[in-house]
């Protein structure tokens, strides 16, 4: 059943994010429209399209949900595998979605202070380098 689910549920993700989707989901909202004097601007006229879109939407959200799931864990899975062979990488990262939010911030800040020296490290490279090519002219 779950695999069942899995497959159905890629392949309407897929289905629904192709362009000859949007076309005829344009090219229904467009007929909709012009059908909108034939049938008075009713509430019924209304009330089609209202529906229509409400099941729709209602639908595609535990599809496309399935399929951030999936990608996420896999994308996840990757990384982990990433950090795992990296030699200078920390293994305490394979987890970190297991981290409260506090945690993560100081994480967060971490890798900013990281990123940062290292700005100033390449800021500091490149005024030499360019100083370098001022003596030589």
């Amino acid at each position: 059943m779950n695999d069942l689910f899995r497959r159905f549920a890629n392949q309407a993700s897929t289905w629904a994010g192709s362009p000859q989707v949007f076309v005829m989901a344009v090219a229904l909202v467009v007929g909709w429209a012009l059908l909108g004097p034939v049938f008075g601007y009713s509430d019924t006229w209304q009330l089609v399209i209202n529906t229509t879109t409400t099941i729709i939407t209602f639908l595609m959200v535990f599809l496309i949900q399935n399929t951030q799931n999936r990608d996420g864990k896999a994308m996840q899975l990757k990384l982990d595998e990433l950090i795992r062979v990296s030699k200078h990488a920390r293994n305490t990262m394979l987890d970190l979605e297991e981290l409260d939010e506090k945690e993560l911030d100081r994480l967060h800040e971490e890798f900013k202070r990281f990123a940062d020296d290292n700005t100033d490290r390449l800021n500091s490279i490149q005024a030499k380098l360019k100083d370098v090519k001022n003596v030589r002219k």
